[in-house]
């Protein structure tokens, strides 16, 4: 007799997911240290992210599961924001049950967590920030991160809620990070099958009262708005949404792509951008270009929003001898003599 149907379906996904890098793994020989080229590469090590939910301990155990089968070491994380008492316990309990299941090395990371950007993007840059440490440490090929398609049909929302054009409506990617450091096997999973999966294999889970709490924006969301949309729209508007993040991916990509290309030929010789030749650019690849520009000059990317992106637009669309335009991270928009100079004031 087979395993239950989510256990087999979460076990699936980190599978293709294990595959997928280890294939990357034996086509790049010389990106290990000391390697010789009549030798293979030594197994990769995968670092899964834990913060002892559902989510994340299915994912755990999945892939202490299939990692042996192919001779991939496997190892856990688990990270403390240290924002509810008793949180260094938790994580200790987390660390223990992931080494229950075999995973080595195992690692707890305390963190601070700032202000910038409100407290649930704050504890995300410093949970991010620490698991990138740890990957660092340990010389991990990859993360795994136990987002849903629950967790995308949510991004999504928040993402048109705030006016942020395509690229956030995108979502997630099931890969992200420097050189493809982030992977994401359960998009196309909803959170029940890994609660289920937890629950048939008696694996225990802690539900962070956080994401009961309605002073969370996404809280909100999951507990209030998407259950609202369901009872208007009828069931199915999680599966839609995800499938918009995946189209809207693609165009996005692909209007990116576009971006980097067109960058080149609106410089002039000093490497400032032309107005007149931004101007002849489609909206769409135009405010990427200005967005890159913007991020260059030091301007933070989580703070720079398509609001911010629209007021230096208008000095290449509505040029009326404005002023210059302030922008996150102390950058400055100005247009001097045709040209458009942005830079930090």
């Amino acid at each position: 007799m087979g395993p239950h149907p989510a256990v087999a379906a979460i076990r699936l996904a980190v599978r293709r997911v294990l595959h997928d890098l280890l294939t990357e793994h034996h086509r790049a020989p010389a990106a290990v240290p000391h390697a010789s080229p009549h030798e293979p590469p030594p197994p990769p090590l995968v670092l899964v992210a834990c913060s002892g939910g559902a989510d994340s301990m299915a994912l755990a155990s999945a892939l202490a599961f299939e990692s042996p089968k192919l001779g991939i070491r496997a190892g856990g994380v688990t990270v403390d924001h240290g924002l509810q008492p008793g949180s260094d316990a938790r994580a200790a309990e987390v660390v223990q049950r992931l080494r229950e299941l075999g995973l080595d090395p195992v690692d707890s990371v305390v963190v601070t967590v700032g202000r910038a950007g409100g407290p649930e993007a704050a504890a995300r840059d410093a949970r991010y920030a620490a698991l990138d440490t740890a990957a660092e440490r340990h010389g991990a090929a990859a993360v795994l991160l136990g987002h849903t398609r629950d967790d995308q049909a949510e991004t999504v929302l928040l993402g048109l809620a705030r006016g942020s054009g395509i690229r956030s409506l995108s979502g997630m990617a099931a890969v992200s990070g420097a050189g493809g450091r982030y992977r994401r096997p359960f998009l196309e999973l909803d959170r029940q099958t890994a609660r289920k999966a937890c629950m048939v294999q008696s694996l225990p889970v802690w539900d962070d009262p956080h994401n009961a709490d309605p002073a969370y924006t996404r809280s909100r969301l999951r507990h209030e708005g998407l259950p609202a949309l369901e009872k208007a729209l009828g069931k199915g508007v999680v599966e839609a949404l995800a499938r918009t993040a995946r189209l809207s991916r693609d165009d996005a990509d692909a209007l990116d792509s576009w971006a980097g290309q067109a960058e080149a030929t609106v410089r002039d010789a000093a490497g400032l951008l032309e107005c007149a030749k931004l101007y002849a650019l489609p909206p769409a690849v135009r405010r990427r270009i200005l967005r890159r520009a913007a991020i260059a000059a030091g301007a933070p990317a989580g703070s720079l929003f398509a609001r911010h992106i629209e007021e230096v637009d208008r000095l290449i669309t509505g040029w009326r001898g404005q002023g210059a335009i302030n922008l996150p991270g102390k950058v400055v928009a100005r247009r001097q003599g045709g040209r458009l100079v942005i830079r930090q004031g």
